[in-house]
Formats: structure tokens, sequence, C-alpha cells
């Protein structure tokens, strides 16, 4: 398999698993409108992966590691979906720059490369989605990584 092929099965997977997640999420938001605090969105969104048949780990520490240093739970993802997809909850006014920063560093500690922020406090739930992909390259034999929002 060439890295084109590889490239574009991991796009689908990624794609089709972000597009589940988001049936949840909109789902959730449907049902119970904007303006709760993110613990009950993350409830009942916990609720909808289980009846939708997710695997899902809740409120999952990562370490961080610095200089030899492992410093415990370095941060905590609100969930992460099938071992590859890290979500992140916010019921805020907006999302700021310092959200999306936040869940690409979570990527890049976790190892993990593709990670949906959602915001619930919002009217329409599509406005309140960014899905944020981190890609490694190889160069010259450093690891490289990169963020997109």
């Amino acid at each position: 398999m060439g890295d084109t092929e590889r490239t574009e099965n991991t796009e689908e997977k990624f794609g089709a698993l972000s597009e589940r997640v988001i049936g949840a999420a909109i789902e959730v938001h449907r049902l119970l409108g904007h303006g709760l605090l993110e613990s009950a969105c993350e409830q009942c969104l916990a609720r909808e992966f289980a009846l939708r048949g997710l695997s899902f780990r809740r409120q999952v520490d990562f370490p961080v590691e610095y200089k030899g240093l492992k410093l415990g739970a370095g941060f905590r993802a609100d969930f992460v979906v099938d071992d590859a997809l890290i979500v992140e909850l916010k019921s805020v006014e907006a999302l700021l720059p310092v959200h999306k920063s936040q869940i690409a560093t979570y990527l890049r500690l976790s190892g993990l490369s593709t990670g949906l922020l959602i915001n619930f406090n919002v009217a329409l739930l599509r406005d309140g989605i960014k899905r944020i992909v981190v890609w490694l390259r190889v160069l010259r034999g450093l690891r490289v990584r990169s963020a997109c929002c």
C-alpha cells in the first residue's frame, strides 16, 4: 500500500469516526439546546456515545514528560473515542484561539492526530465544531509535528 492509499484510508477512517461523534453531539444539542454546563453536556454525550455503540473513555489523563521527569496528569481529555480521536467539549460564548491551541497540544502530547473541539453554547451546533489535525512528518530523521485547524 502506497503513502497516498494509506493517507486516503486514514482520512476515511477519521472522517467516518468524526461524523459519528458529530452526529451524537448534534443529537444531544437538538434535544437539550444550548446553555448547559460543560459537565452536563459531557454526561449526555457519553450516554449518546454508548447508545450508538461508540468505544470511548471519559476524562482520560495523559502524562507529560519533561527531560525524563514524568509529571503525572499533564492534561485530561474529555473523551478519547475509539482510541483514535480526542473530543474536547466547551460551553463558552465563543471558541478562542487558546481553545484550539489546547486541543492541538493534547494531540501532540498524546501522539494522536485528530481531535474535535465542540462548543455546545451556540444556537446551531455546526457553528461550534472545529476539527483539528496534527500531521507527523519525517524530515531527515527528525520528527516534526505541525497543526492545522
